[in-house]
């Protein structure tokens, strides 16, 4: 039995998950201010747990002094999309990335697993810098829709239940189920660009009730207190009835009185 120290062995892998995770959100979140729309939907992380090793050691018939280029996928990143499309644009971005360098890609989506299986997968060799040195370390990242994750996850919990012997019945069902899983995300792309449309505009009526809150609240420190509670109480009717053009003009109205309570006064807003 290996003799390691498995906590330190999997510190450099646990920190390259973190890392990873947080170049990703922010790829999201900068996307998301350029271009309005991320292909990015969330992002997850794990490093693999000891038995697992261990276990895909052994079936790959992997030395236990040869884990670090042996078992690829110590380290782990999935990155959720909503469409299909979007897998592909994602994995442009990875490959055009100067912090990591990618090995290898494995497409399951083209070439989609007997099982049913889909996903894309990115090996990766990434350096981090840990405590002592920098460490070459290997990690895979898995690109998915919503529905082949979904999918995947259920089929992982079923195959550690059954050690990877599935009962037949099950493996025809865990097909179907997959099969389905691809024409919900056919369908999902047919009808992408409506559905972007549908969450902008939610975002944006979010976005106006979230502005006219602050600025009804800044009011209090041009110290127009009766306005402020008026255009509270005018902002409470529009939200009842969702008017959220009625918010629009609302806003100006209230930067409008801003504006000249400014020009009487420079220094009453501090």
């Amino acid at each position: 039995m290996d003799g390691r120290n498995w906590e330190t062995f999997l510190l450099p892998y646990e920190q390259t998950v973190e890392e990873l995770k947080v170049k990703f959100k922010t790829m999201r979140s900068e996307l998301k201010k350029r271009e309005e729309y991320a292909p990015i939907e969330f992002v997850t992380g794990r490093v693999k747990r000891i038995t697992s090793i261990l276990e895909k050691a052994e079936r790959l018939d992997v030395p236990l002094d040869n884990l670090e280029e042996g078992i690829e996928d110590i380290a782990g990143i999935r990155i959720m999309c909503q469409f299909v499309e979007d897998i592909r644009r994602v994995a442009e971005y990875i490959r055009a990335r100067k912090d990591l360098t990618v090995l290898y890609e494995k497409d399951y989506i083209t070439n989609y697993k007997e099982s049913g299986y889909r996903s894309f997968h990115m090996i990766i060799r990434y350096p981090v810098q840990t405590a002592l040195e920098q460490k070459i370390v290997l990690a895979e990242i898995q690109i998915r829709t919503l529905a082949m994750n979904f999918w995947a996850t259920i089929e992982h919990s079923l195959n550690y239940k059954y050690r990877g012997g599935l009962p037949g019945d099950m493996r025809l069902r865990l097909q179907k189920s997959a099969q389905a899983a691809s024409v919900l995300d056919s369908e999902m792309s047919s009808i992408r660009e409506e559905i972007l449309d549908a969450q902008k505009l939610f975002e944006d009526d979010a976005n106006i009730v979230s502005t006219s809150l602050k600025t009804i609240h800044r009011l209090y420190a041009y110290h127009l207190v009766a306005e402020a509670i008026a255009y509270q109480q005018k902002f409470s009717e529009l939200f009842l009835v969702r008017d959220f053009e009625g918010m629009k003009e609302m806003l100006t109205e209230i930067k409008a009185i801003m504006a000249s309570k400014h020009e009487e006064d420079p220094e009453d807003e501090g």
